[in-house]
């Protein structure tokens, strides 16, 4: 049985529409929550390796909220926030993106999201 299963909640949030997008930025916004966006897509590879380490990232930062989007699935966000390869990962504060990283590098995206939370 995976841990997912074993009754680990995720703490990743999936996008899965334009309107499940504007909620979360919306309600982070309100709460002055800093987000953290990993754009992926489930034909890359170097996207599909980075979900664990998202996922630890999600337990390690628990005053951050983690949102996953599929560009596939959710193009119109993507579009939005001009994504233009996979991983694509971007800091977002009060509604508006701070800092964007493309590609797969774990430490460069925790010294990032560090530094991003000690912004506040």
């Amino acid at each position: 049985m995976a841990a997912n299963e074993q009754g680990m909640k995720s703490r990743v949030v999936k996008v899965d529409s334009e309107e499940t997008w504007n909620l979360f930025i919306t309600q982070a916004t309100n709460r002055s929550c800093p987000v953290v966006v990993h754009f992926t897509a489930s034909w890359c590879m170097p996207s599909v390796v980075m979900n664990p380490f998202f996922e630890e990232l999600a337990l390690n930062y628990q005053d951050i909220l983690f949102l996953v989007v599929d560009v596939d699935e959710v193009k119109k966000v993507a579009s939005t926030m001009q994504i233009k390869a996979m991983p694509t990962f971007l800091l977002m504060k009060n509604g508006a993106a701070v800092d964007k990283l493309v590609g797969a590098n774990p430490d460069e995206i925790r010294k990032r999201i560090s530094s991003f939370r000690s912004d506040q």
